[in-house]
């Protein structure tokens, strides 16, 4: 068991970063000046990732939520994250990131695995 829950954290942090990186690559895209696409491409992540490192990250200063809230929320940003890319014209690419947001998602729910100690 704790290979596999060392496993799906390990794919829930490659989403974590697979967000972000969808996140720039949306305001990169947006209908914009070059000055502006760039400088959104770097805020927009780098906005989220404060976002999640305060709110729900395990060792968040502010984890003010229940796991199973935390973990919701967690999913609308990778949600976000697929809406962005699907935005983007990156429609496959956007839906089977929410399939497998969805999925990795759902197991670490199930398997509790917040309660993991590695």
């Amino acid at each position: 068991m704790k290979v596999i829950g060392g496993s799906i954290l390990a794919l829930f942090f490659l989403l974590e970063i697979l967000a972000m990186i969808a996140f720039g690559y949306y305001g990169y895209h947006i209908e914009s000046g070059t000055a502006v696409n760039m400088i959104l491409a770097i805020a927009l992540p780098l906005a989220v990732a404060i976002l999640w490192g305060v709110f729900l990250s395990p060792k968040a200063s502010l984890p003010v939520f229940s796991f199973p809230i935390r973990t919701a929320l967690k999913f609308v940003v990778f949600v976000l994250a697929s809406a962005a890319l699907y935005a983007t014209e990156q429609r496959v690419l956007g839906l089977a990131f929410l399939a497998v947001s969805f999925l990795i998602v759902a197991a670490v729910f199930i398997l509790k695995l917040h309660e993991v100690k590695m």
